[in-house]
């Protein structure tokens, strides 16, 4: 089998290094995946947004199997080209991405189908958000309607702070497009839990949960970032709440995109805020979180291309999700600067690792045999253990052998999640 994944990450490096498990699998294509993706995958110089070079590609290249990974190239209908190709794929049509890509369609439904979530308005008119902000509970958040790299959400402290807020998306187009509708909701207190599940319409399967860590320094300070840290699985995630969730959530959510019309088949990704009233969502998902991945899929003992697979042929009930009793720690060493501005081509130096480690490359290029950073996240490094010390202990340890010009880290992944369990 000839397997295709559409992205260029950490995620999908660690989607690829699990691939590659399957003996069927003979060879992977990433497109246009990145220098340390390129140890375990063909690396192809397609963007992942490209549509028309992606279809090209597969004209010219037998493909069996496709997985898109990254949120923009489902919003904008990468499956759907991919399947009237005849290429079966991993991921969602574009009418159930919107899940992701419509904050505004994602509350609407959560609305119309009593799924728990924050209580939320939406506008269109800049002059009525910013006379809704006047007597608004402060703090707020304001969320941009569209896809923003996962930067379109503002924790609004003061007044002031969310009348800025939703200038900067309505009036100074911060995120483009993306900001000409926007979202202005509750503001919830509570222990943040990411949960992946595989669904393919029918039946839906939580993966192991995780917890991720946004903000750019120690103690949770900085500025938010697509993710520095996470572990699995998140000690906040009881089987009790596991259980609500279920219930309350996830089948709901599934059956409620088929009521629309607009069967999920993928990985549909779940943040959630377990408040004094029960968990709610914050957020849905189109696809594999980043860097959650690198937790969850280290810990599965089940073949993912199996379930892949099961999923896009919607026989998921029929196969096995299993999942290890141990756990992950991943922590992402960044350029300096990250998540503003940094510089790139710093050679990197990668030692070697013990067998629990696993490195998943980010950005980083390949130039004459060297291995040059090339993103803000540049990698994470994932330890698997019996116990969260150990894996973050080990994380770390596999941190110390990484080497480039200006690097950082936080120091603190884990410890959260630590206090917690004690």
């Amino acid at each position: 089998m000839k397997v295709m994944v559409v992205g260029g990450g950490g995620r999908e490096h660690a989607i690829i290094k699990k691939l590659k498990e399957n003996p069927q699998v003979e060879d992977i294509y990433a497109l246009p995946g990145n220098g340390g993706i390129a140890a375990d995958a063909f690396c192809v110089g397609v963007g992942a947004t490209d549509l028309d070079g992606i279809v090209e590609f597969v004209k010219g290249h037998p493909v069996d199997f496709a997985v898109v990974a990254p949120d923009d190239p489902l919003a904008m209908g990468c499956v759907d080209r991919l399947n009237e190709l005849g290429i079966k794929c991993f991921g969602p049509v574009k009418d159930a991405a919107i899940i992701e890509a419509s904050k505004v369609f994602a509350k609407d439904l959560m609305k119309k189908y009593g799924i728990p979530t924050a209580k939320y308005e939406t506008f269109t008119d800049m002059d009525k958000a910013l006379a809704y902000l006047e007597d608004a509970p402060i703090p707020t958040v304001v969320k941009a309607d569209g896809l923003a790299l996962g930067k379109g959400v503002i924790i609004a402290e003061t007044r002031d702070q969310a009348r800025e807020a939703v200038r900067s998306m309505m009036e100074e187009k911060k995120f483009g497009d993306s900001g000409s509708q926007i979202v202005i909701e509750e503001f919830l207190t509570g222990p943040e839990v990411s949960v992946l599940s595989f669904t393919d319409g029918k039946t839906i399967v939580p993966m192991v949960s995780s917890q991720d860590h946004k903000r750019a320094l120690d103690g949770d300070q900085g500025l938010n970032t697509g993710g520095m840290g996470t572990v699995a699985p998140n000690p906040y995630y009881t089987p009790e709440v596991a259980d609500r969730c279920m219930k309350e959530i996830f089948l709901p959510t599934m059956e409620a995109m088929n009521a629309e019309g607009r069967t999920f088949k993928g990985c549909l990704y779940f943040g959630l805020m377990i408040t004094e009233d029960g968990p709610k969502v914050i957020e849905y998902n189109c696809r594999f979180g980043d860097p959650e991945t690198q937790v969850v899929l280290p810990l599965l003992e089940s073949d993912l291309f199996t379930i892949m697979k099961a999923v896009e042929e919607q026989k998921l009930a029929e196969t096995e999700v299993k999942f290890a009793d141990r756990h992950a720690c991943c922590v992402v060493v960044a350029s300096g600067g990250y998540p503003v501005s940094y510089e790139k081509g710093f050679p990197m130096e990668i030692g070697p690792m013990a067998d629990n480690v696993d490195v998943f490359v980010a950005g980083a290029k390949l130039e004459d045999g060297k291995l040059l950073t090339s993103g803000g996240r540049v990698l994470g490094v994932t330890a698997v253990a019996d116990t969260l010390e150990e894996a973050i202990e080990d994380a770390y340890e596999g941190v110390s052998k990484v080497r480039f010009e200006k690097s950082f880290c936080r120091h603190d992944i884990g410890q959260r999640a630590l206090a917690a369990q004690k």
